[in-house]
């Protein structure tokens, strides 16, 4: 669970943007496995949302992989993406850095479902001799753990989480840019909720300390 003070600030310092993201990464059927050190981006699919948590921009990009360029019959299978759409994209670190230009600059969060893209966008950034923005480490909201709290359920993929809400999945299930979609109305959905949780929270903590500083003052008080 997020600290509570880092939650309810998310949600409370006017000019802080949501950055809702889903990676796309080449992959293999179980009998053919790779390293997963091998995995690279194939697609950045991202949803910005403001302070008030409203869409306001989209970014989705293929990116060219260059350790195993030829797509696995796997791969295209799960996600839709062919050996074409990726043959004519860029390298990541071209992408990435157009991905950067359009997250901008400001406050920021980053939203995924797990931990998954955080971990992957760490590895192509070495690979590539990028530098990693720590921010999406440090202000990363795991929307998949947070919200098995919020709805007390075990962790889940994303199409369950949207059955729990009686959402239904909007696009293609494994395409960034859709699941990018899918992943921030649930963030629209949760976040308000575990904002007020948090402050109901904090305020609760704060009397109880209230009381434990007050109730010693009036003991003595009372012996006077």
């Amino acid at each position: 669970m997020l600290e509570l003070e880092a939650l309810e600030s998310s949600l409370t310092i006017v000019g802080v943007r949501f950055v809702v993201v889903d990676l796309e990464a080449t992959c293999w059927a179980s009998e053919r496995p790779r390293p997963r050190k091998q995995m690279e981006i194939i697609e950045i699919g991202a949803v910005r949302l403001d302070e008030a948590l409203e869409v306001v921009d989209e970014f989705g990009s293929f990116v060219r992989p260059m350790v195993h360029p030829e797509l696995s019959e796997f791969c295209t299978g799960l996600t839709s993406i062919t050996q074409a759409d990726v043959d004519g994209a860029d390298r990541f670190g071209e992408v990435f850095a157009r991905f950067l230009e359009w997250v901008g600059n400001g406050l920021h969060s980053l939203c995924s479902w797990g931990l998954f893209d955080v971990s992957q966008f760490q590895l192509d950034c070495r690979r590539s001799g990028v530098l990693f923005p720590e921010w999406f480490e440090t202000k990363h909201i795991n929307v998949k753990d947070e919200f098995g709290e919020w709805r007390g359920v075990k962790r889940c993929g994303m199409a369950e989480a949207l059955d729990h809400l009686g959402m239904p999945l909007v696009g293609t299930h494994h395409r960034g840019i859709d699941d990018a979609r899918n992943i921030a109305r649930i963030v629209q959905q949760m976040l308000p909720d575990l904002a007020d949780s948090a402050a109901e929270q904090r305020g609760a903590h704060r009397g109880a300390r209230h009381r434990h500083e007050v109730e010693p003052a009036i003991c003595a008080g009372g012996f006077a």
